[in-house]
């Protein structure tokens, strides 16, 4: 079945009855948030026709369906690029341009989903894009959370959190399902049956929660198909108690409803105490559930129950460990309501999830204290202890009277719920997402379940998809492509080595500069209306945005800015490429020094600012509430991307894909997909700095970040500029935690543990090669055509070929 796109008329004369039907208006007299809706509405119902075109072949073709669990998907603006996933953007914008809509001002009134916060996100929503484009039957399962993470405003150079209240006017895109809800149970006491000589466990005195499904269409690419982002709403099952509230106790009434919806609130609920802590728990249980509970009755709509041919006809993938109570919460629904024994359940369920492990950092393994599991989920915890001993007992064959070495892979231990162990051990695939990252889980992370099972643990490096990050964010640079080598290269993204013949052609730099030039333009109006931030798109624009966090080290661009400052004060006959460093960042509420480190940057900001001469030559701006619609326009604005993880530390990074892909040369560390760019594109078209990974390793027992501080006046000058009030006269002391850490570690840790220091003087050597090189245009410009036609090898098509290759095995769907 073919749909004919809409034409420019049609287009017009929706948009129109929309005004005339729902408001009794015209386009002359409509508001912004009028039109949106008309336009909004267009949009939306060209895409449910092709929902409808295409709905029920999974079921009719008896496909097996994926369930893609992530507590995060940043899926960013729906209206323009489902517009692009039409393929019938330039109508639609002609129509806009006819009828005297500022197309700006109209994708601004659309609130970004609340859904996500950084690369973990972004990726999910990437992945769905693919799935969807590569006609693959699938379903993402994320919580309908009311608020985002927050919205950041700089307050005298500190990071200040606002609610982020995305859902204030509703959301268009997406569908109630109250049909399809479901109750999570939390609380109460597991209560052992015996009946006809078998044991039944039923959960009593249980408190509900209704998890309400909101499914939220995504268009695949120049396709029929559309899949569905389901995001879960918590809601209570009991309306408000109308006997207290009837006696005037107004806040009684609503009480227990406002326990129940809590849950679906907000994004990462601050977890530095108990309560929080909980909140996590009980948010992570409820998406688990909630999904588990969909896939199975939708698999028994189907088959019946037949559970044989489960992992068959579903497979269930947990992105990080956030997701990871899916696993017991199915051997729950197998054992308990569909009356599978032990073996049976679990034998399914092993062969029904995979595990993508997304970090090596050990603060975010997540584990859960035991106490706290078994009071909120006690048949959960039931069975994870079940799942526990059985483990151990294989461990123990394994690894026979070498207790700490099974303690440290045990699901529960030492008081604790492991999440990674769980996911580990009972998933049948574990991914890391660069090679290096997936080395590292098999050499170091959890070598012990490696050394048992080599088999089970994959590299399958990160992507992006290009549709988003190319052609709907630079279609300066798309249509030059389109020019130079056709369009096809917008459905096969691997096709863009075909303009690596362009490379040193000096009409197609030309034109790659203008492009480049006009982005930059792009972005500046941009800040200037949003922070009254003024830019000059004739400077590099050298870029680092990504969370907050130290092994990311903000922290060491920072410090090397403060340096170049210092060299230009010191030597009034320096002079060097002028640059603008942009900064995008949010730290986690909790985080004090990543918080501090924000103020660091915008303090250096005032410091040069209020210098003559360096204010000509570097300018310093903190870009403020970093979200997808921001990146959309920085990125494709970049000359300079900065990937300076700690090596690694880094999994993979996407932002570093994207740059490249904008053509945007990496300055970063030899870790996480920084590795494969330097392989793809070439070792002389990027920048590489500091330590490896094996190096970083090795230093844990050797490095001193004194004999730095020590032995570099240009490095000690910095650090001390810290604290002698160079950047905050009316507070000399405000960076003293900064400092303290770089020199002296934390409560008798380490010194430095990023290696800041360390790493400083040798990526301050690259990047004053970098601006050197950029002042050689043709070469400059040569690099960055080269970053462009390599980048194909990221495009998220590519990434879920591969897991779907190696891990789930989905058919593609006869549409």
């Amino acid at each position: 079945m073919t749909i004919e796109r809409m034409s420019v008329a049609e287009i017009k004369q929706s948009i129109i009855e929309k005004l005339e039907g729902n408001f009794g208006c015209e386009v002359s007299d409509a508001t912004q948030g009028q039109l949106y809706q008309a336009i909004a509405t267009t949009v939306r119902e060209e895409v449910l026709r092709r929902r409808t075109a295409s709905r029920g072949e999974r079921k009719r073709q008896r496909a097996k369906k994926l369930y893609y669990l992530s507590a995060e998907f940043l899926v960013g603006r729906a209206m323009h690029n489902n517009m692009v996933s039409l393929v019938n953007e330039p109508n639609y914008m002609q129509a806009l341009s006819e009828l005297g809509v500022d197309k700006r001002l109209l994708f601004e009134q659309e609130p970004e989903p609340g859904l996500g916060n950084g690369g973990l996100g972004r990726l999910a929503a990437c992945f769905l894009d693919s799935l969807t484009t590569l006609e693959l039957p699938a379903m993402g399962c994320t919580i309908r959370y009311e608020y985002g993470l927050f919205k950041q405003k700089i307050v005298d150079g500190f990071q200040v959190e606002m609610p982020d209240n995305w859902l204030e006017h509703g959301n268009m895109w997406e569908i109630a399902r109250p049909d399809q809800a479901v109750e999570v149970r939390f609380g109460g006491y597991v209560e052992e049956v015996q009946d006809s000589g078998k044991m039944y466990f039923r959960l009593q005195n249980y408190s509900t929660i209704l998890a309400v499904p909101y499914d939220m269409p995504v268009l695949g690419y120049d396709t029929n198909m559309v899949n569905m982002l389901r995001t879960w709403a918590a809601k209570s099952p009991k309306d408000i108690d109308m006997q207290s509230f009837n006696r005037g106790q107004y806040a009684r009434a609503m009480e227990e409803r406002e326990l129940c919806e809590i849950i679906s609130k907000v994004l990462y609920p601050g977890d530095n105490h108990y309560q929080g802590k909980e909140l996590r728990l009980k948010q992570q249980y409820f998406l688990s559930s909630a999904s588990v509970q969909y896939a199975v009755r939708d698999f028994e709509k189907t088959y019946g129950p037949n559970w044989k041919i489960f992992p068959d006809k579903v497979a269930i993938h947990v992105n990080d460990t956030h997701p990871g109570m899916a696993i017991p919460e199915l051997m729950r629904v197998l054992i308990d309501e569909k009356g599978l024994n032990w073996e049976e359940a679990e034998d399914i369920t092993r062969r029904t999830f995979a595990y993508t492990n997304h970090t090596v950092m050990a603060e975010a393994l997540e584990k859960w204290p035991e106490d706290m599991v078994r009071l909120q989920i006690p048949r959960i915890y039931m069975i994870l202890q079940e799942m526990n001993r059985r483990l151990c007992e294989k461990l123990w064959s394994a690894y026979p009277g070498q207790w700490e070495r099974i303690g440290h892979m045990a699901i529960i231990a030492y008081g604790q719920v492991h999440m990674a162990n769980l996911c580990v051990s009972y998933s049948h695939t574990v991914n890391g997402v660069s090679q290096i990252h997936a080395d590292i889980l098999r050499k170091s992370t959890f070598n012990d379940f490696y050394l048992m099972r080599p088999n089970k643990f994959l590299g399958i490096t990160n992507g992006i998809t290009h549709r988003r990050w190319l052609i709907q964010s630079n279609p300066g640079l798309s249509s030059l492509i389109d020019e130079a080598i056709g369009d096809a290269w917008r459905k096969d993204c691997s096709l863009l080595t075909d303009i690596k013949p362009f490379a040193n052609d000096a009409a197609f730099q030309q034109k790659f500069a203008a492009v480049k030039r006009a982005n930059k333009e792009y972005l500046a109006e941009i800040l200037k209306a949003r922070q009254g931030v003024e830019i000059n798109p004739d400077t590099i624009f050298d870029v680092q945005a990504k969370r907050l966090h130290e092994y990311k080290r903000q922290l060491m661009n920072a410090l090397s800015i403060l340096m170049l400052y210092n060299r230009i004060v010191d030597d009034p006959s320096f002079t060097c490429e002028p640059r603008t460093y942009l900064f995008g960042a949010k730290a986690a509420p909790g985080y004090y020094r990543a918080k501090l480190i924000i103020k660091l940057i915008n303090a250096i900001s005032q410091l040069v600012a209020k210098h003559p001469r360096a204010s000509k030559m570097i300018k310093v701006v903190f870009m403020e509430n970093y979200c997808v619609s921001l990146a959309e326009a920085l990125i494709p604005a970049a000359d300079v991307s900065e990937q300076l993880s700690t090596a690694g530390k880094e999994a993979s990074g996407t932002g570093n894909m994207k740059f490249m892909m904008n053509g945007a040369i990496t300055i970063g560390t030899l870790d996480g997909a920084n590795i494969e760019i330097m392989q793809a594109a070439g070792r002389e078209n990027i920048y590489i700095f500091g330590l490896n990974a094996e190096e970083v390793e090795q230093g844990y027992s050797t490095y001193r970040s004194s004999e730095i501080y020590e032995t570099n006046p240009a490095i000690r000058r910095a650090l001390e500029q810290l604290i002698d009030g160079t950047l905050c006269p009316e507070n000399p002391r405000m960076f003293q935690d900064i400092y303290h850490a770089l020199l002296f570690g934390d409560g008798g840790g380490m010194a430095d543990p990023y290696f800041v220091l360390k790493d400083l003087p040798s990526y301050a050597r690259a990047q004053k090669q970098l601006g050197e090189d950029y002042a050689k245009r043709e070469q400059w410009l040569s690099r960055a055509i080269m970053n462009t036609a390599t980048s194909g090898i990221f495009a998220s098509d590519r990434t879920i070929s591969e897991y779907n290759e190696l891990i789930w095995h989905l058919p593609k769907l006869k549409l």
